[in-house]
């Protein structure tokens, strides 16, 4: 095969010394548009995982990298005049020149062609080759030429950063943050080889802006920086090498994701490779580890199929089939830990301490979690538990095992949770005429007894009207207070847990069938009881063509509802409970009022967001004035429609300090589920974020919830401080005691169980040591 190989990085000279040591009969050449020594950037990081595939495909190679790499363990953090350190985390570097001029060498020794100081505007440039590898970076132009087959989405990033060196020898991976009077900045620095450090400077753009850096030269800017870091770098300079490069010496990341990474063209095939055709944010160091790892797949489908010069679309498209998956994955821990040095400054830096700042910066990917962290170093984790622990008003010797942050109790108002688990409200469509039975006092009361700290009651309808189901409870009548009484009785009773209940009103998403009869579905005569009729902020139909219209509310319909929110929140206080929730989220009828998708109302309650929250913060308010002052008050609000023109986090921030003002305590974060036509990005944890945004710029407490099922998810959450309290729904369906095995599984023994299953929690703490033991011993022979 002829192959050439557009760009000389690190992607296109893998890729072509490999392809040659796979058959030396292969004619390939690897045109770079730089000279041999031009190289922008300084030292680049990958993993000891991808250093051991390399050396499965050529250790020739691989040794000599080896021998060239730097390792440390540690990270370090110099913030507010402290410095923080924590170890175990393994990095490798080396110096990008250094590592170019490695795989140039092996290139030349192994017969491939290196052409330099070629500017290559398109493939058709080479319509002799078999195979085009468009390794040429973020700015391809060969992608750029095909942008409808590729589909590129490329997303260029706010914040501004300045790639340098130092002299300075650095013995740890390093995170130095600098307050100046127009905000935050922050340097990234690591050594890759024995005298020299990368040292990545970065800020916001109306940071870099009010600083003057945008009218500042190379020469400048590097001034700037060391006088910025000063401190830290003890009379060391800052050097640049990236003269050869044109405009602003601050850039602007591009995160780069492509549909498609291959196209037949003619007689020759492209296929994009690196930076071309995906990018990975330099705060996990993962662009060099992309593009190796991508060299390397496609040669092992040319190695693995014996036909694959013959079947060259076959082979590209089992290399993007494999590729994707791993490469998406990366880019979002990347997304996550870039997202949070782009918003650092405004969000933690002010307001959490060195210690919380730290475990945050540790945990911004998502990939690493609470336990990861004690496997990594248990001494820097027990000290950071023990100031947590603090924190939260449980202080511990230093001869005493420290209490996981998920266990520490949680104080509001005059409510003390026991614990920052909470037991989500989850509809179970069994009450009958709204009354809750004896399925509801066993369903709450074996969660209760599950550990949780708190236990949510499902969804508490104001009226008959302002059901979801003929199956949802009320509070629109003594005998449902009667009925609630006696469950929140038996709570008290019997367990430690505090119980609340979540009152709302269906709006527009009522008169349905009961969710296993088919959910969102209109009732039908066949069904136990009748249609009603439906309001809302705006007619509307939920399911478009399926759902009844519901009629937009009147002022008097609109007053009358308040007032049946008010009366249920007195009967919720007459009942015992300990926590009332207002439901402004999921479509419901005040989440209407507050969506631009649902509301579209022309009087004071529609147009702007403040006067779409005009209404909710009415039944908000007349509900705190008779709920009882010294009980809590938590909100559910929606933080993102997922579809455009609908709420989005920045809505949510401005909504939860609405409600903040007007008396809430905490703000439970949930989205979606307004409007059919959402596109929800599901995945671990994945509502977290809305949580961690509103809590630190709303400046209130914040519930956290979505795929949060281990106690590794919560401990991290609460933890790093992007909430205070976790909301478990389905791990407690499928396990009422969720929260007491949970505790058992990270050997967090001191928590009560109820004293009726005291043999049984000894018992399986035994059962949990013997498998964790056994797990960690060698295997028989």
């Amino acid at each position: 095969m002829k192959i050439v190989c557009v760009g000389g990085g690190p992607a296109g000279l893998y890729f072509a010394l490999l392809m040659k040591k796979l058959d030396a009969a292969h004619e390939i050449t690897v045109v770079e548009r730089n000279r041999p020594y031009d190289t922008f950037g300084w030292g680049v990081v990958f993993s000891d995982a991808t250093m051991e595939n390399m050396r499965q495909w050529d250790a020739r190679t691989a040794d000599e990298i080896q021998q060239a790499f730097n390792h440390w363990d540690d990270i370090e953090l110099l913030f507010k005049g402290r410095t923080l350190r924590s170890g175990g985390h393994g990095f490798v570097g080396i110096g990008r020149k250094k590592l170019l001029n490695i795989l140039q060498a092996r290139c030349e020794e192994l017969g491939v062609r290196l052409e330099f100081e070629r500017e290559v505007e398109s493939d058709t440039e080479f319509p002799d080759a078999d195979l085009i590898v468009a390794s040429d970076g973020i700015g391809s132009k060969i992608r750029t030429g095909y942008a409808e087959v590729f589909r590129p989405d490329i997303v260029p990033r706010p914040n501004r950063y300045i790639w340098l060196g130092t002299t300075k020898r650095y013995d740890a991976f390093t995170f130095d943050f600098v307050r100046t009077e127009h905000g935050w900045f922050q340097a990234h620095i690591y050594k890759f080889d024995e005298h020299t450090a990368t040292f990545i400077v970065e800020c916001p753009e109306n940071v870099w802006r009010a600083h003057g850096l945008d009218e500042a030269d190379q020469d400048e800017s590097v001034a700037f920086c060391e006088r910025l870091f000063a401190a830290d770098l003890d009379g060391a300079r800052l050097l640049a090498n990236s003269r050869h490069l044109r405009g602003s010496p601050w850039l602007n990341f591009q995160r780069v994701k492509c549909a498609q990474w291959w196209l037949h063209n003619g007689d020759s095939h492209v296929v994009l490779m690196g930076d071309a055709v995906h990018t990975a944010h330099f705060a996990i160091g993962s662009g060099t580890k992309l593009a190796l790892e991508d060299a390397i797949e496609l040669v092992r489908q040319f190695a693995e199929h014996r036909d694959a010069a013959a079947d060259l679309p076959g082979v590209l498209k089992r290399y993007q089939d494999v590729r994707s998956i791993d490469v998406l994955r990366l880019q979002n821990a990347a997304w996550n830990a870039m997202d949070w040095f782009e918003v650092c400054g405004e969000r933690y830096c002010d307001r959490l301490e060195p210690e919380q700042l730290m475990y945050s910066l540790l945990t911004r990917s998502q990939r690493i979690g609470h336990e990861n962290l004690r496997l990594r170093d248990k001494n820097w984790l027990d000290d950071y538990e023990r100031w947590f622990d603090a924190t939260a008003g449980v202080p511990r010797r230093a001869d005493e095992p420290p209490i996981p942050p998920m266990f520490t109790p949680f104080t509001v108002r005059s409510v003390t949770l026991a614990n920052r688990v909470v037991v989500s409200p989850m509809a179970q469509y069994s009450a009958v005429h709204g009354v809750p039975g004896d399925f509801h006092l066993v369903h709450l009361g074996a969660r209760a007894l599950g550990g949780a700290g708190l236990v949510l009651a499902e969804m508490t309808c104001v009226s008959p009207t302002g059901r979801i189901t003929p199956g949802c409870p009320g509070l629109y009548t003594d005998e449902q207070r009667r009925a609630w009484q006696r469950i929140v009785e038996w709570v008290h009773a019997n367990s430690t847990a505090k119980i609340g209940i979540q009152l709302g009103h269906s709006g527009a998403k009522g008169s349905t069938r009961r969710m296993w009869d088919g959910i969102d579905q209109p009732l039908t005569p066949a069904d136990d009881e009748p249609n009603w009729p439906l309001v809302s902020a705006s007619p509307q139909q939920y399911l478009p063509g399926e759902s009844q219209w519901s009629a937009e509310l009147t002022r008097p319909e609109m007053d009358e509802i308040r007032q049946q929110f008010v009366a249920a929140a007195r009967r919720a206080a007459e009942a015992g409970f300990d926590w009332l929730e207002l439901h402004c989220a999921h479509g419901y009828l005040l989440s209407e009022f507050i969506s631009p998708l649902t509301n579209r109302r022309t009087d004071e309650y529609g147009g702007s967001l403040a006067n779409r929250l005009r209404y909710p913060l009415a039944v908000f308010r007349a509900v705190r004035a008779v709920w009882p002052q010294e009980l809590p008050m938590s909100v559910r609000v929606s933080a993102h429609d997922w579809v455009d023109g609908g709420i989005t986090p920045q809505d949510a921030v401005e909504i939860a300090a609405a409600f903040r003002t007007a008396g809430a305590d905490l703000i439970d974060c949930s989205s979606g589920q307004v409007s059919k036509e959402e596109k929800p990005i599901f995945g671990r944890m994945w509502q977290t974020p809305f949580a961690d945004r509103i809590r630190q710029e709303a400046g209130i407490a914040t519930i956290a919830v979505g795929g949060i099922s281990e106690a590794d998810h919560v401990n991290s959450i609460i933890a790093a401080g992007r909430a205070d309290l976790c909301a478990v729904g389905r791990p407690h369906l499928a396990n009422p005691a969720w929260t007491l095995t949970e505790a058992a599984r990270i050997g967090h023994t001191d928590i009560g169980w109820p004293k009726q299953y005291g043999a049984a929690k000894r018992q399986f703490e035994a059962n949990i040591e013997r498998q964790r033991a056994a797990a960690q011993s060698p295997e028989r022979s």
